[in-house]
Parts: structure tokens; C-alpha cells; sequence
């Protein structure tokens, strides 16, 4: 293959996934936050200060605040798990999710109700960026 149809293959895929991952995920945080069992009211008072220790659900401004900074995370988590699929090295997708747990862990400890935003919104982010992935290798094959 050209080296420039190459590098269109890589550009084009790590642009669809991390902007497309960020519409999917948002789609699967939405979805799960319409379930019944998506979390209760948690008074506003602990969504603004303290540990968040019940659920407001994966959309609750709770799991946001104790979240931050998830949106960049999970487009940097897109483009590593893309790029090491697209380089024929898969396993690399682990060290990313190890990267993101470690990163998250003393939040999530401490704060169990995000818990539930963190697995959702980062199953939902890796799922899209593997099919990207893959799919960009079927391209390049």
C-alpha cells in the first residue's frame, strides 16, 4: 500500500474514532440513564461536595463532578486503543485500560456511586474504539 494511502487509513480512523466515540459513548450513558435502576435523587447538596456513596445515575451531576476531565480521558483512551490495534499490537489496549484504572482508582474507592458512569462510559469507549480499530486493519490488509 502507498505509504499516503497509509497514512490517510491511520488519520481517517483515529478521527472517526475519537470523534465518533464520543457521540457513541454519550449515547450509552444516555440509554443507561433512562433505566430503572439507573440510580436515585441523591440530595444537591452531595452531588456538589463530598463523596458521592449513592448512584444519581451515570448522567447525575455527582458522577460528573467526581468524573472530571472524563471527555479528554476517553479520547486520549480512543486514540491508543485505536492506534495499537491499527499497529497490529491489541494487547496495548490493555495497558491503556490499566493506565485509565490506576488513574481512577482512589476516585472510584472513594466515591462508589461513579463507579457506574466510569464502567459504562469506558466499555462503551473501548467497544468503539476496537471496531474502529479492526476495521481500519481490514482496510490496511
Amino acid at each position: 500500500m502507498h505509504p499516503a494511502l497509509l497514512a490517510l487509513v491511520w488519520v481517517a480512523a483515529l478521527a472517526v474514532s475519537a470523534g465518533g466515540g464520543w457521540y457513541s459513548t454519550r449515547l450509552v450513558l444516555d440509554l443507561a440513564s433512562r433505566s430503572a435502576d439507573a440510580g436515585r435523587e441523591t440530595p444537591s447538596a452531595q452531588a456538589t461536595a463530598g463523596p458521592l456513596t449513592l448512584s444519581d445515575g451515570p448522567e447525575g451531576p455527582g458522577a460528573r463532578r467526581v468524573l472530571r476531565g472524563g471527555t479528554w480521558i476517553g479520547l486520549l483512551e480512543r486514540l491508543g486503543v485505536t492506534a495499537s490495534i491499527l499497529a497490529g499490537m491489541p494487547e496495548g489496549a490493555a495497558i491503556v485500560v490499566a493506565v485509565k484504572g490506576l488513574g481512577r482508582y482512589a476516585e472510584l474507592r472513594d466515591n462508589p456511586g461513579a463507579s457506574e458512569r466510569f464502567v459504562i462510559g469506558t466499555l462503551a469507549s473501548l467497544v468503539w474504539a476496537s471496531l474502529v480499530g479492526f476495521a481500519g486493519r481490514l482496510v490496511l490488509a
